[in-house]
């Protein structure tokens, strides 16, 4: 075994929703006190987001880092602070970081660097989504974004759908908001009508909805998801 670096990392959940602060456990706060540096996917809102969970944070105290700008300078930077032992928080824009959100290859970093690593709980659409599905839990997928392509999207779709009927495998996906509406015609123009599909929308939100029914069902009316943050899920 490699000597453990005192170097902790924090990986912060935020709301998928602005204003659900109440969706983050308590012990969230007490962690993001801890910390002395920040790596953040968007400088602005995670600067926003940890002045209304922690009112007296002086934000100028800190280092800030955005994830995505110079990233080979970034990993520098982020060595250096694990190097020196300090005590860093991973932020991404909405979710975890690391789960269909940036962070993984500073994590990587901190794997690699023997630096003790803490997953705090928070709002994952991902599972927030297949929890309220009804569908199978216990052996799923997450795609990320389908092809852009029509004929390529549909062809993803034919795929997931016979792996999802080959493996009781629950297939999860997700789009930009305003190509929401374009997949989901391409699924129910595509799936088989007892194929079944969720739509999870707005999660966290006042206008929160998980809704799950046959693509049969789908067809007398599908909702206008124009948007519209949203994940989809499929089984057969």
């Amino acid at each position: 075994m490699h000597k453990i670096s005192t170097a902790h990392l924090y990986l912060i959940p935020t709301p998928l929703h602005e204003g659900a602060i109440s969706t983050l456990p308590t012990y969230v706060i007490n962690s993001i006190k801890q910390c002395e540096v920040w790596f953040v996917e968007n400088e602005r809102s995670a600067r926003r987001f940890l002045k209304q969970v922690w009112k007296e944070i002086i934000i100028d105290h800190y280092k800030w880092h955005v994830i995505h700008k110079a990233e080979a300078e970034i990993a520098q930077h982020f060595k250096q602070y694990i190097k020196e032992g300090k005590t860093i928080g991973l932020l991404s824009e909405a979710g975890c970081p690391g789960i269909a959100d940036p962070g993984q290859h500073l994590v990587s970093i901190a794997q690699e660097m023997n630096a003790i690593i803490h997953p705090l709980v928070g709002p994952s659409s991902i599972l927030l989504a297949l929890m309220a599905s009804g569908m199978n839990g216990q052996q799923f997928q997450f795609h990320g974004y389908l092809p852009i392509d029509a004929v390529e999207r549909k062809k993803k779709l034919n795929e997931l759908e016979q792996d999802s009927i080959k493996r009781h495998c629950t297939q999860i996906f997700i789009e930009t908001p305003y190509r929401n509406n374009a997949l989901l015609k391409d699924i129910v123009s595509t799936c088989h009508s007892n194929t079944k599909l969720c739509i999870a929308v707005a999660l966290t939100s006042p206008t929160e909805r998980v809704i799950t029914k046959t693509i049969a069902q789908w067809e007398d009316g599908l909702p206008d998801l124009h948007k519209v943050p949203s994940i989809f899920l499929i089984s057969s």
